[in-house]
């Protein structure tokens, strides 16, 4: 059997998440008892908590919800790749040693540790000159272990544009920690949410 890494962080109370977005919160519509046989529950989060796929409709206005999405670019072979004293923006440099014969989709790695339980207001974004070379090698993905491809306090969100102009699809909140760099086959389809800006994704690598 072909070994799996789970890249999705837990989901629950403790998750961070953006300043000012939705948090998780669960609660019971029923709970089993003598009269119900069953448990229920309610939730209310963002779609961007935990490992998730952005739509174009998130930084898009005419853009389309993720529930529209191809689900090509979200299955197949991938690469992970390490930058991890790439702070603040990913350039071309640091992935530079992994780019030979890239394969469609990439999720880079910038945390040596990634955290669980607080938002990091310095995350680490990528270089919109780094993010048109990578669509030039044909890259369809992109994933990262940051919360936001741009940085936190970005207002014109320079690489997402490139992502909306290029028509790639983004992942991001994996958790790569445990993950060596190399090729695997990625699985993490969002949910068909038709007018949502994101979906949760469950996301694993299985190797080749």
């Amino acid at each position: 059997m072909k070994k799996l890494w789970d890249i999705s962080p837990p989901v629950d109370a403790h998750s961070p998440v953006f300043p000012g977005d939705t948090p998780y919160t669960q609660q019971w519509a029923a709970t089993l008892s003598d009269t119900c046989p069953v448990n229920v529950s309610a939730i209310t989060m963002s779609p961007h908590v935990g490992a998730h796929a952005d739509a174009p409709l998130h930084y898009d206005p005419h853009g389309v919800a993720v529930g529209a999405l191809d689900l090509q670019p979200f299955l197949g072979h991938c690469r992970v790749i390490h930058a991890l004293n790439a702070s603040p923006l990913i350039t071309l440099g640091h992935l530079q040693h992994a780019l030979a014969e890239l394969p469609p989709r990439v999720l880079v790695r910038t945390y040596r540790q990634f955290s669980l339980a607080q938002f990091d207001t310095q995350l680490t974004g990528f270089d919109p000159a780094c993010v048109q070379h990578l669509a030039d090698l044909g890259v369809l993905l992109i994933g990262t272990d940051s919360a936001s491809i741009d940085p936190a306090d970005s207002k014109q969100l320079p690489s997402h544009q490139v992502i909306r102009q290029r028509g790639l699809r983004v992942l991001e909140n994996l958790l790569l920690d445990d993950v060596p760099e190399g090729d695997y086959e990625l699985i993490a389809l969002p949910l068909k949410l038709m007018t949502a800006d994101a979906s949760p994704v469950r996301a694993v690598l299985r190797e080749l």
